[in-house]
């Protein structure tokens, strides 16, 4: 698998692992938000849960590669992108308790355009005419979905907002870290930064209750989103050390179809007719960049 990925260049691999991760964080935020609103676990708890599991599944690949798992020459910016990545984990979960996974998701559209501005200005990465018209095609999308016009908006929309602004900084720092750090030594020191941090966030919301979990449906489920989540963070770090962040952005968007889908089949979420043109812009904006870029690889 490894080998045709390289095969195929940096481009084509760059788009394989962020759109895999999409497809991993669609399932855990479908998860996320059944745990949130069905269960009635408090989103506080599903985030520190989330994080301790996925941390948990890491443990026999630190084992493995021993101190090598740990080694890095960044401590500042591991906490620096832990810091930023807990603000974005609290604010999704607070804001998947209380929207539709479609609504949400098209407010992380957002991200996209902050990452853009903030790789040519912080990473020096060439922001080209067609990366920009990709992105901001791909944000129109998004925009059309959210209609912040109609009747329906609601300020807890707000949430996922902040959490796109978040996000956006720590895949920044992502992506200028993989210059010097493994895949593997990022996706393990955010889970091992970020498990304490929720803990105590947790643990603010009551003494005990916070961290308390119920056996049966509710302990399995959290298993299941811990499990999916770390594999999205390795994918998605796998992506960053690969291509360019501005580059990938625009794949990021076609984790809406997957989020739409399963919020459709678990909770009867339809969205509005508006969803689907913003559907086809998100999606053809993606395809038309992967296009450009891979003939500019082979060129």
């Amino acid at each position: 698998m490894t080998r045709l990925l390289s095969s195929l260049g940096p481009a084509t691999a760059g788009a394989f692992f962020m759109i895999s991760a999409g497809a991993l964080f669609a399932v855990s935020n479908t998860l996320v938000q059944y745990g949130a609103m069905r269960q009635g676990i408090p989103p506080a708890s599903i985030a520190f849960w989330q994080y301790l599991i996925a941390l948990l599944f890491s443990l026999p690949w630190i084992w493995t590669n021993g101190a090598a798992a740990l080694r890095t020459t960044q401590p500042g910016l591991h906490i620096l992108r832990v810091a930023l990545a807990v603000g974005g984990v609290q604010l999704w979960t607070m804001g998947l308790a209380q929207v539709p996974i479609w609504q949400a998701i098209a407010l992380i559209m957002l991200s996209p355009f902050f990452v853009t501005l903030g790789a040519g200005i912080l990473l020096g990465e060439e922001t080209t005419l067609d990366r920009w018209l990709a992105v901001l095609v791909g944000f129109a999308g998004g925009m059309i979905i959210l209609a912040p016009w109609s009747e329906a908006f609601s300020l807890h929309a707000l949430l996922p907002v902040c959490a796109a602004a978040f996000w956006a900084g720590t895949s920044l720092l992502t992506k200028r870290m993989t210059r010097s750090e493994s895949p593997g030594a990022l996706t393990i020191y955010l889970l091992l930064l970020l498990t304490p941090v929720n803990a105590a966030i947790a643990l603010g919301h009551g003494p005990g209750d916070g961290l308390a979990i119920a056996p049966g449906t509710s302990g399995a489920l959290l298993l299941a989103v811990g499990l999916l989540t770390g594999l999205a963070q390795y994918a998605l770090a796998r992506a960053y050390s690969i291509a360019d962040a501005a580059y990938l952005q625009p794949f990021d968007h076609v984790k809406l179809p997957f989020n739409v889908a399963l919020g459709l089949a678990v909770f009867g979420f339809v969205p509005p007719g508006s969803m689907w043109f913003g559907s086809v812009l998100i999606v053809g904006a993606s395809l038309l960049l992967l296009r450009r870029e891979t003939s500019a690889a082979i060129a």
